[in-house]
């Protein structure tokens, strides 16, 4: 199918590309390496999609080991092991946010080989990278987003019993989960970017497709042209679908108060309506009865 896309192309606008216009080359890229284009976009999206979910799982962990409090009334034991994993952690989080991804990718992928006979494939290592590298920016995420919670609800949960565990679970991860939604998309906009640097060690990904076809004509900037499209594109469908994510997550902005807590009954914190106001029960029902009142 591609070959009829290309052979339609080339009778259109030839064969030498020294003689063509801007566009006209353009056109000729697309045609002669459109699939060399799409695998590239494929494989960054893939690298950049799986890789921002697990340095989500990553960040998750690490933001709540950095967040497990540590008091005097623990046991030596539990103190040590606790401050122990949060300051390895910690050195984790600086390094791989104090270094580009271009010298992790370098730094990992060769001297794993180098120094630990280690051979991965460009692939794997790029997902071991991108992964380990959004994971450091996440952990920070995660643990702002936790410290931004209400502090007293967290001493709510324990007022009624809760453990440590059951109040993460249940009261405060998921109200963190919602306020770092648009972090955890910014990670993946940015790694899609990001992934160009991969080609560094050979990963086939869009930027390294872009410097091949730009190598084998010197038509750098049309096959720039056609890659910053790609990756524009990329990027503008994740966003667009990462606000529906965001709303659907929100919720209806229409609900009803739950009126029927005896509790809110009979301690006072429940208000009646005023007589004949459109929010009074009475009212509504006094009409849906045609006017009778039942004693």
């Amino acid at each position: 199918m591609w070959a009829s896309v290309q052979d339609a192309i080339t009778q259109l606008v030839g064969t030498s590309v020294g003689s063509m216009s801007f566009w006209e080359r353009i056109l000729y890229l697309i045609g002669k390496y459109g699939p060399s284009y799409l695998e590239g976009a494929g494989n960054t999206l893939l690298i950049a999609i799986i890789s921002t979910a697990i340095g989500c799982v990553i960040g998750l962990g690490v933001g709540i080991v950095q967040t497990i409090p540590v008091s005097k009334k623990d046991n030596a034991a539990k103190r040590f092991v606790v401050r122990f994993f949060q300051a390895l952690l910690r050195i984790y989080v600086e390094v791989f946010r104090g270094t580009p991804m271009m010298i992790q990718a370098v730094f990992i992928y060769y001297g794993a080989a180098q120094m630990f006979n280690i051979y991965m494939g460009t692939m794997s290592a790029a997902f071991f990278i991108v992964s380990i590298n959004t994971g450091a920016y996440m952990a920070e995420t995660v643990r702002g987003g936790i410290l931004s919670v209400d502090p007293g609800q967290t001493e709510g949960a324990k007022a009624i019993g809760m453990t440590h565990v059951q109040t993460m679970m249940s009261v405060i991860l998921p109200q963190t989960l919602r306020n770092i939604m648009p972090q955890i998309g910014n990670n993946l906009i940015i790694n899609i970017k990001d992934t160009c640097v991969l080609s560094v060690i050979s990963v086939v990904e869009l930027f390294f497709v872009h410097k091949g076809v730009a190598g084998a004509l010197y038509t750098y900037f049309e096959s720039a042209t056609i890659t910053m499209v790609i990756y524009l594109t990329m990027t503008l469908v994740c966003a667009k679908l990462l606000r529906w994510w965001e709303k659907k997550m929100d919720g209806s902005d229409s609900y009803d108060l739950a009126t029927t807590d005896t509790l809110a009954h009979t301690t006072g914190m429940y208000n009646y309506p005023g007589q004949g106001s459109p929010y009074d029960e009475r009212s509504l029902e006094h009409k849906t009865n045609g006017g009778v009142d039942h004693v």
